[in-house]
């Protein structure tokens, strides 16, 4: 290409951009995004943590595949816990031991501003719904005594 041609192609280009021709092109070139995902079990795990700090519940309660895992010496920190994540949101359900004398309506308060608080800080994702089952209610020393049983048993 002789030397006029490179100019007129050079300030083609510079005209072209500037009166932002090259626009289409550009909306159309394929964009590349970073993402950040969490899985479910991750919030499952926060929404544990979170739920055994809070006062009025002794423990949470899971399903029978749990009981088995827990058998076989499994610890499964994510018992009684599920969750649904989504892109930006997140709802959690957990099913749990209570205290006996403890108050379910200001155990739940404190269990869905907790669960919320921590998901949202250690994840970014709102939590959109907190849904809390009462499977059972024990005193402290009766559910001591039933842990200590599973114990004896799971030796033998």
């Amino acid at each position: 290409m002789n030397n006029k041609t490179e100019n007129k192609s050079k300030l083609e280009s510079q005209y072209n951009e500037v009166a932002d021709v090259n626009k289409k092109e550009r909306e159309d070139a394929p964009k590349h995004e970073s993402k950040l995902t969490i899985d479910d079990n991750v919030v499952e795990k926060i929404a544990a943590i979170a739920s055994s700090e809070v006062d009025g519940v002794l423990d949470m309660s899971g399903n029978i595949f749990n009981s088995i895992t827990g058998t076989f010496g499994s610890d499964n920190l994510t018992k009684g816990v599920s969750a649904e994540v989504g892109d930006k949101q997140a709802a959690i359900d957990l099913k749990l031991i209570l205290e006996y004398g403890a108050s379910a309506p200001k155990v739940f308060n404190k269990l869905k501003s907790l669960v919320k608080e921590q998901v949202g800080l250690m994840t970014g994702l709102e939590v959109v719904e907190v849904n809390v089952r009462v499977t059972d209610v024990m005193t402290r020393k009766q559910y001591q005594q039933e842990n200590e049983k599973k114990d004896k048993k799971n030796l033998e």
